[in-house]
């Protein structure tokens, strides 16, 4: 057993929940640093060379060789911020030793629990080591469960300096939450050949494509005045927006969408009056043909409008995010499998299947590192429902363990 559990508890006593209403500075919250300043004292004791802490808050460290084999540098990389969706402060974290199967009660709010009725994965679980809220915040297995994870495995290798490494970067980055973040990470100076986000769920978790993603904010302008004497001249910026909703596809609703289909979601909406309202559509498909008809939509929506209206009733601008990795990772594929190859070697069924999301790793990977996702024993991320196994983030150690040992070994 590692020490992957005291670090896991430690670092989610601290809040480091990000801001996706701030896009002028990183991090877009002051309280990111004070996980990146401890983790960067813990690096310090442990050995770790080249530690850098920038500006930014991007906290990055090197493990040294210790073979004289020319071996691939590998980069391991987690997320230092937490949801905006849901409070990250003074988490109380619950430990369910042995657990039995039944409900578990969140003491933090009465009559709040997490049942195996409502999330039957519970039961995968019965005998095990479960982390669990207190029910008024959330978690932070995402992703301070990641970081976790990378210090627990490093951690390990000085301990055992008899096992056999090539270089090892490490990186814990702000503001992932918010999209952003990532974009001004340094690749080059980063220095690895490849890397691993280490920021999924479910154990046997391994990610190498997802959604391609962009926001559509829609602006619609009104024509107020007084309701006395509208006829003919009122043009109702609400009722507006609520016709432009109503041409996009209903069945391309994320409620009506699974596996690989993409959809058009309406995420955030102004409070609005007759003369603005704004809405704010997130738009994802895993394939670029269907990601770019459904951005020409929005666009054709509004035009129709604008004719029907007149022109600048409704202004469309889309933002694009990232795109799926997948593209950038098939030239270099062995990093999959080998991560494939780790899992088995460890009795772990690999799960490869589509991220309905983005990950850091999308944007790394075009950004010129490749970088597929692994598991960290985390559910239910972003709410207070949120839950991790012990058992699994100690599978989550082996892994990354076994992926630099048969990097080692060729």
């Amino acid at each position: 057993m590692t020490d992957v559990l005291e670090r896991f508890l430690r670092y989610i006593k601290i809040d480091t929940q990000s801001d996706d209403s701030i896009s002028d500075r990183t991090p877009t919250t002051e309280k990111q640093w004070d996980l990146a300043r401890l983790l960067e004292k813990e690096m310090k004791e442990l050995g770790l060379e080249d530690i850098r802490l920038n500006e930014q808050c991007f906290l990055t460290a090197c493990l040294p060789a210790n073979t004289q084999k020319s071996l691939p540098v590998i980069g391991f990389l987690a997320h230092l911020d937490t949801s905006h969706d849901f409070s990250g402060e003074n988490v109380k974290a619950q430990l369910i030793e042995q657990y039995d199967g039944k409900d578990i009660p969140l003491k933090g709010k009465a009559g709040m629990q997490l049942s195996p009725r409502e999330f039957p994965e519970l039961l995968n679980f019965v005998g095990q080591t479960l982390v669990t809220t207190d029910g008024t915040t959330l978690l932070g297995a995402d992703d301070k469960a990641g970081i976790a994870e990378i210090m627990a495995a490093l951690t390990h290798l000085v301990n055992h300096p008899e096992i056999r490494h090539g270089k090892i970067m490490v990186a814990f980055t702000p503001d992932e939450e918010t999209g952003y973040g990532i974009t001004h990470f340094d690749v080059k100076g980063f220095g690895a050949d490849f890397a691993y986000t280490v920021d999924g769920g479910k154990l046997g978790e391994l990610e190498f494509e997802n959604f391609n993603a962009s926001r559509a904010f829609v602006d619609v302008h009104g024509k107020s005045v007084h309701p006395g004497d509208a006829k003919g001249v009122m043009v109702n910026a609400q009722l507006v927006f609520m016709e432009f909703n109503a041409m996009l596809p209903v069945e391309q609703r994320p409620e009506y969408t699974a596996e690989r289909e993409g959809y058009i979601h309406l995420w955030k909406m102004s409070e609005g009056s007759v003369e603005h309202v704004q809405g704010v559509f997130l738009i994802r498909d895993h394939d670029a043909q269907k990601f770019d008809t459904k951005q020409k939509l929005m666009q054709e929506c509004a035009d129709f409008i604008n004719k029907k209206y007149g022109a600048g009733t409704v202004e469309v601008r889309l933002e694009e995010q990232y795109r799926n990795m997948r593209e950038v990772l098939e030239p270099v594929f062995h990093v999959v499998e080998t991560a494939k190859q780790a899992m088995l070697e460890l009795g772990i069924t690999p799960i490869m299947k589509p991220i309905r999301g983005g990950t850091d790793g999308a944007q790394l990977s075009y950004m010129g590192l490749p970088t597929p996702n692994l598991f960290t024993g985390g559910f239910n991320f972003h709410g207070p429902y949120e839950f991790l196994s012990v058992e699994t983030m100690e599978k989550s150690v082996q892994v990354i363990l076994k992926i630099i040992e048969l990097y080692a070994s060729r």
